[in-house]
């Protein structure tokens, strides 16, 4: 049995699971059940997971429970926060809808189901995933018709529910994220605080930092410096570069169809590369 014919429209998700073998057979089995869905991406872990949908919006997310670094649910928490804060900027692009993927007993399930639009059980059956298809169809078609006001009541029903699943022993200390970039100029280390942050760009073995007042330069690679920055302010825009959302103070397309970032105080233009120019079709 294939998706319901009013589900033809291309859907775009995310699977994260750090089981990669499991995580090639649910996308396995989505393209049979639903070939209308499109999966941009899959995650190793609940870190990367969580950068991509900030970066890269989707429209489902398919959401391991216990994954290292984040666990499904407190990255469906921080989704939920993130939309919640930043509404007007992502007013035209929803929250992704969650399915939590689990190996865990009957006695959860149903707690999982009122966090979630639906959850699947590891190994993952066809007859289940069909059912969960149809329940995510019909939840696009009542979000499409839904308003602003009313997605946003939804999101903070969500962060709710998903920090009384994690429960207040089970929740985690937020990540310990940069909060000062030690920069050398000459003799001396520069001291460069993150919110003054605007641009960060690869070059050759270094980093160059743009800010308000002035560049430095730091010997780190950006793949290092990335995992370090809370995910929900600096997103990379460019195998290259990393942006600080709160600066981004135009977001335009140019001739050439390409979308080009105007930063606070910096004279500097970065390219958005196509795998994450849909952030930007909102702002």
């Amino acid at each position: 049995m294939n998706a319901p014919a009013n589900a033809a429209a291309t859907v775009t998700a995310l699977i994260a699971d750090d089981e990669p073998l499991l995580a090639q057979a649910l996308q396995a089995e989505l393209a049979a059940v639903w070939p209308a869905l499109h999966v941009r991406a899959v995650a190793a872990n609940g870190r990367q997971a969580l950068e991509q949908l900030v970066a890269s919006p989707v429209d489902i997310a398919f959401l391991d429970i216990r994954m290292p670094g984040l666990t499904g649910l407190e990255v469906g928490q921080r989704i939920a926060a993130t939309w919640a804060d930043s509404a007007p900027a992502r007013a035209l692009v929803p929250a992704p809808l969650i399915v939590f993927v689990t190996a865990y007993g009957e006695f959860a399930l149903e707690a999982f189901e009122s966090a979630a639009v639906d959850y699947l059980i590891k190994p993952v059956t066809r007859a289940r995933l069909q059912a969960c298809v149809a329940r995510l169809v019909q939840r696009l078609d009542e979000r499409r018709a839904a308003s602003q006001g009313a997605q946003l009541q939804s999101l903070a029903e969500l962060g709710e529910r998903l920090r009384a699943l994690a429960g207040p022993q089970a929740a985690p200390a937020p990540p310990a994220y940069l909060s000062v970039i030690r920069a050398g100029v000459g003799d001396l280390v520069r001291m460069i605080p993150v919110a003054q942050v605007v641009l960060l760009e690869a070059a050759d073995k270094y980093v160059l930092v743009h800010t308000d007042d002035g560049e430095a330069l730091i010997r780190e690679s950006l793949r290092e410096l990335r995992d370090r920055l809370d995910p929900a302010r600096f997103v990379q825009i460019h195998r290259s570069a990393i942006v600080n959302l709160e600066a981004v103070e135009v977001a335009r397309r140019d001739d050439h169809g390409k979308t080009v970032l105007e930063l606070r105080g910096v004279e500097v233009r970065p390219v958005v590369s196509r795998q994450f120019a849909a952030m930007f079709k909102a702002m």
